[in-house]
């Protein structure tokens, strides 16, 4: 396992709706406020600059009235392949790259999410406090969208 390896949580999905779909509720802030966070959320996209370069944030309602901050900058972008960006969940998670992956799979949409942590030790942390369930819920939200959007 390389050093970057050990660095990186990644979750895949296989999502029933086709590329085109899961492109755009990842791209457009209206489809991102909608999935955006963990159930229960609400979601208020603040900055959404969709470029290389461009800034990001997000801010989220937590049921107790706190808010839940994410950012970053978008650093690679090529359209229905990928979207990588620098990403700072405050307060839990800061200093990060996100890494979204799309691939056609005939009417369906595989898709990898990674996230690269600073060290090692953080990335362990990371998964201690819920990575994968967190973010699982999250493209549950993303799945449920897709759904509606097809009408299904």
């Amino acid at each position: 396992m390389s050093e970057l390896d050990k660095r990186t949580l990644t979750l895949k999905r296989t999502f029933s709706a086709p590329i085109n779909l899961v492109w755009e509720a990842w791209t457009q802030p209206e489809h991102i406020a909608q999935w955006w966070g963990p159930k229960g959320m609400e979601t208020q996209v603040i900055d959404h600059d969709f470029k290389v370069g461009g800034n990001w944030k997000y801010v989220m309602q937590m049921p107790n009235g706190s808010e839940f901050i994410a950012d970053g900058i978008y650093s690679a972008i090529v359209e229905l392949e990928k979207i990588i960006s620098s990403a700072n969940f405050k307060p839990m998670t800061e200093g990060v790259e996100i890494q979204a992956y799309f691939e056609e799979n005939g009417d369906k949409t595989n898709f990898t999410f990674s996230v690269v942590h600073p060290t090692e030790e953080y990335c362990q942390q990371q998964e201690k406090m819920g990575f994968m369930n967190g973010w699982g819920s999250v493209f549950d939200r993303l799945a449920e969208l897709l759904q509606a959007k097809q009408g299904v």
